[in-house]
């Protein structure tokens, strides 16, 4: 019954789900703390701040004064990414080999810990921790749901990638035998072919490349026609269909994540309650609890 006390404390305490409770190995005050919205909120406007400043830092005619102080924040913003990259592994207590099974702590383990093997080349060193932006994808829904589903698409558009290279080729191939005599400059050989069709791509000069491929040769109709519907009309919009569809399952994925937790959360008020009414059960029911908290966090993909 004390265990279930404490950890409706905790739940108070920790702003970033109902429970706010971590496995027990966990330093719970100091998990709370470092994965709490708050914490969470500040270090993306230090990251922000820090990526203002490298921003200015690429401007001519900057003041020497304000260049030292840019150069001083993005210091200041290195030391403050070491001090909490330190605090997140010491918050998993004892097993701090738990902290690499999230890949979000994975992604700021490598771009911190790269961040000071490049410490004497500047550039890098900058360009790596710009990379931290991307933490604020975590707090933009919609922006989740668009990653996801790039990379739920990555498959079949490597896939779809295949065809269209070897379409490419083939109209790259027959554009160098009707055009390469005539008009080398585009189609003189394979290389200026291909940049030719992907030129082609946006239709901006079709009318040019069609009008010229015509006074060449009456199969330019045919050629130019066949390529607009097949590679530029159906192709692309199969590609665009594939991106489309992957976005529609990672947002039933997200909707259907966003569902399970509201049950678990349903289910965790209800054994909280049962157990008021019967101190008897607190065991069988803090266990359950525990049992259905690691259930919430491999649903959340909590670190």
């Amino acid at each position: 019954m004390a265990n279930s006390k404490f950890r409706r404390r905790d739940r108070t305490a920790a702003p970033r789900d109902d429970s706010g409770r971590f496995p027990a190995y966990r330093v719970q005050w100091l998990s709370n703390l470092m994965y709490g919205d708050r914490f969470e909120f500040v270090l993306v406007s230090v990251i922000l701040i820090n990526a203002g400043a490298l921003a200015t830092l690429t401007l001519s005619g900057i003041d020497p004064d304000l260049r030292s102080s840019l150069l001083l924040i993005d210091q200041v913003a290195l030391w403050i990414f070491m001090v909490e990259l330190v605090l997140r592994i010491a918050s998993y207590g004892t097993k701090p080999w738990m902290f690499f099974r999230s890949g979000w702590n994975i992604f700021d383990f490598l771009v911190i810990g790269l961040s000071l093997f490049f410490q004497g080349q500047v550039v890098v060193l900058r360009l790596l921790r710009l990379f931290r932006i991307i933490r604020i994808f975590r707090f933009l829904p919609e922006v989740r749901i668009l990653s996801a589903s790039i990379i739920k698409s990555v498959p079949p558009l490597a896939s779809l990638t295949v065809l269209i290279g070897f379409l490419l080729f083939l109209y790259a191939m027959t554009g160098h035998y009707l055009f390469g005599s005539q008009s080398p400059e585009n189609w003189g050989d394979i290389g200026l072919s291909m940049q030719s069709l992907f030129i082609l791509l946006t239709l901006e000069n079709f009318p040019d490349f069609f009008l010229e491929g015509m006074a060449i040769t009456p199969l330019a109709l045919m050629f130019y026609l066949s390529y607009v519907f097949v590679i530029v009309f159906t192709v692309l919009n199969i590609l665009i269909g594939i991106v489309l569809n992957a976005m529609d399952q990672a947002r039933e994925e997200e909707n259907s994540k966003t569902q399970q937790l509201r049950v678990i959360t349903s289910i965790d008020r209800e054994l909280e309650s049962l157990e008021s009414s019967n101190p008897d059960l607190s065991t069988d029911i803090d266990r359950l609890q525990r049992e259905l908290e690691s259930i919430r966090q491999r649903v959340e993909g909590k670190p």
